[in-house]
């Protein structure tokens, strides 16, 4: 049985037109680049779609762009803004120095053969941040659960922020929709649509950490259609308006609810709950 990936890590970058193609070439199979043309537009990237990394060529920022790298820094601490160095001269220097000052505590310098193998190690690291932090205590509390149960739960936790409707969710593992809302109810667990829609706003409660990002922003993110329509999936969910859920929420607190609700008192069951079909997954088909 094949399951879908995630998509390659994507990287907003103000680079000079000559290390736009050497930095295109470097990062194929590992990551996309958006090139922007100055650093408040790579921001707007940043709000706007997940991004893993921002890259930020020294020899491309300008002096007056200094305060949006550090207003970058501040708001997406969890996204790794890197200086890049092409080459050695004063300015270089100089701006490397400013970049410092603002936050910015990775470089990756290319002008030696080994700097591009850092550059796709420093962009890679962040490649699972949120998927981690919320997969890793969902699979310890259901550590019990058969092979087939604990990959649709990766999946689903993967999937999450781009995928909104079960139909989606069933596409990706194989399962027609209709025989996985059955085997949940036949099981006595909460529906596939609820796991979802929980897990979703628990990709919510990470991004609101980041304290950069709007409601809208975060929105948009996951595939909402608008700020609106977030606004009541998180009123039909828990009964307060987003931003209540931003302010009473927090990631760690939002994780510990959903494994309290969703999880803890229906352990037995996911211990012996097959949701992809324990034949389909044991024969690989």
């Amino acid at each position: 049985m094949v399951y879908a990936t995630s998509s390659n890590l994507t990287v907003a970058a103000v680079l000079t037109p000559g290390e736009r193609q050497r930095v295109d070439a470097a990062g194929n199979g590992v990551f996309a680049v958006v090139h922007r043309d100055s650093v408040p537009d790579a921001v707007r990237v940043v709000r706007e779609r997940s991004v893993d990394a921002v890259l930020v060529s020294v020899h491309r920022c300008e002096p007056e762009q200094i305060a949006a790298v550090g207003r970058l820094v501040r708001d997406f601490p969890g996204i790794p803004t890197v200086a890049l160095v092409s080459h050695h001269n004063a300015g270089a220097t100089e701006m490397l120095l400013r970049l410092g000052a603002s936050g910015v505590r990775q470089v990756v310098d290319v002008t030696v053969p080994a700097g591009w193998s850092q550059l796709r190690h420093v962009v890679g690291q962040p490649a699972t941040r949120a998927v981690s932090r919320i997969q890793g205590p969902i699979l310890d509390a259901i550590a019990e659960s058969p092979p087939d149960a604990r990959v649709f739960v990766e999946v689903m936790v993967r999937l999450a922020p781009e995928i909104p409707t079960v139909r989606m969710l069933a596409e990706r593992v194989h399962v027609r929709p209709s025989t996985l809302m059955s085997r949940f109810s036949r099981a006595g667990l909460p529906s596939p649509k609820n796991y979802l829609a929980a897990v979703r706003l628990l990709h919510a409660a990470h991004l609101f950490e980041a304290g950069g990002l709007s409601v809208a922003d975060v929105s948009y993110r996951l595939e909402y259609s608008s700020p609106q329509s977030f606004g009541r999936h998180v009123r039909t969910m828990l009964g307060i308006t987003s931003s209540e859920f931003r302010q009473r929420f927090p990631f760690p607190l939002a994780l510990e609810r959903f494994i309290a609700l969703m999880l803890v008192p229906y352990r037995k069951i996911w211990e012996s709950f097959h949701p992809l079909a324990a034949g389909a997954w044991e024969s690989g088909r």
